[in-house]
């Protein structure tokens, strides 16, 4: 096993627990054999919570952190305590090559700046950007970025995030030529900031972008799945994805008073329990779980904090998938043919 191939998790990140984590963990090295991981956090509660997982035993490593990131620790004083926290030590282990990816359930603030520190982004990239895969009613999940880490950005930062966005649907959702748009409050060409517009003429002229542009796509169809990418600044695209994350929750809590409200709403509930079935699954965060910081020297996944086992399984096996498929090569040659095409 290469190191290429090894997954660094910080096992004291979850919301859940450590239990969570490693079962987590687990379910993954089931799906994925061969794979190998390096379990970062207390090395006494990480042993004593192997004890559960024998499969996971001889295919990990532990490397012990005395210290935790805290939900609520603001970034600046996370990156003082980098080198002797779980979050920072596993990050590390992708600096040093010890692992091609490392994966937390941690503060998002944090995990974002200390990755962005010690692993900087690839060249030509100015700022990076997270993505993540959005449930849709088309037949494949929509990308969407930035989802919270650049507040403000400019229209080269949106191409990138363009590019980045593309080269990242090719391999999560097997498109050979993803269909982009950007994030605007209409789709007419005068609509938006002058960034926004700047972004979207210079996309439309770049013809040679493995990607098909669409223009702008507006609030209401992003979960449509009439795009492949969205993109967007990241303080837009965070107020999407909780307004969409709360709508989903919104929902599922109304059918269930509803269906609860009389006895012939509960026989109603029987008779199509395996179409609410489909719906809870296809709503649940759980099977969408992990969210990256695209633009990086090295593969960073975010977890959401209350993630189940099978919530962090889906996480580790999208960061998996990043690295069997070698996903930032691919941004590299099409930020480099965008850039060499426009000189």
């Amino acid at each position: 096993m290469t190191t290429s191939m090894r997954i660094a998790v910080d096992a004291m990140g979850g919301d859940e627990g450590i239990a969570v984590m490693l079962a987590g963990v687990a379910r993954a090295r089931r799906r994925f054999e061969g794979m190998e991981f390096i379990l970062v956090g207390d090395e006494a509660q990480i042993r004593e919570g192997l004890n559960s997982h024998p499969n996971l035993t001889a295919a990990s490593e532990i490397v012990h952190a005395a210290g935790v990131v805290t939900s609520h620790e603001k970034p600046s004083a996370a990156i003082r305590r980098a080198k002797t926290t779980s979050m920072g030590i596993a990050i590390d282990m992708v600096k040093k090559g010890r692992a091609g990816a490392a994966v937390s359930s941690g503060n998002t603030g944090a995990l974002m700046a200390m990755a962005k520190l010690s692993l900087r982004t690839m060249p030509g990239i100015d700022r990076p950007a997270l993505a993540a895969l959005m449930p849709t009613l088309g037949e494949n999940d929509t990308v969407m970025l930035d989802l919270g880490a650049n507040t403000e950005v400019d229209a080269q930062n949106l191409i990138q995030f363009a590019v980045m966005g593309a080269a990242y649907a090719r391999i999560a959702l097997d498109l050979e030529n993803p269909r982009v748009a950007l994030l605007n409050i209409g789709t007419e060409e005068m609509k938006g900031t002058d960034k926004i517009r700047d972004a979207a003429a210079e996309l439309r002229a770049a013809t040679h972008l493995r990607l098909d542009f669409k223009g702008f796509i507006e609030g209401n169809k992003l979960s449509r799945g009439e795009v492949d990418v969205i993109v967007c600044d990241g303080f837009s695209g965070n107020i999407a994805l909780k307004t969409i994350e709360g709508t989903a929750r919104f929902v599922a809590d109304l059918l269930k008073r509803a269906f609860s409200s009389s006895t012939r709403s509960k026989i109603g509930f029987l008779i199509s329990r395996p179409a609410t079935e489909l719906l809870r699954t296809h709503l649940d965060p759980n099977n969408h779980n992990g969210a990256i910081f695209l633009g990086l020297n090295g593969i960073v996944v975010k977890s959401h904090g209350s993630a189940n086992e099978v919530g962090v399984d889906t996480a580790i096996g999208f960061a998996a998938k990043m690295l069997r498929d070698d996903l930032n090569r691919r941004i590299a040659e099409d930020l480099g043919n965008f850039e060499a095409k426009a000189a």
